[in-house]
């Protein structure tokens, strides 16, 4: 006689929610993300140049300073 045990599907259908949790979360942490930074830009884009100046970036870097992409030859305008 065989014995087929229905324990065996559990971890399968467990890993497959696990998954799928994991990957809206990397998803809704990836959008909030985004929209933060889109925040953090128009916020720096109403600035004055002197007030950008002041904190040591330029209109043309604000995307790249707000994405933490700026070189070290970038970090100090003159």
């Amino acid at each position: 006689m065989t014995t087929i045990s229905s324990a065996a599907a559990a971890p399968v259908r467990s890993s497959m929610l696990g998954g799928l949790l994991r990957l809206l979360r990397v998803w809704g942490d990836a959008l909030a993300t985004y929209w933060v930074r889109r925040e953090a830009i128009k916020t720096l884009r109403q600035l004055d140049d002197r007030t950008l100046r002041d904190i040591g970036i330029s209109r043309c870097h604000i995307e790249t300073a707000v994405t933490g992409d700026l070189g070290l030859e970038l970090v100090r305008i003159r």
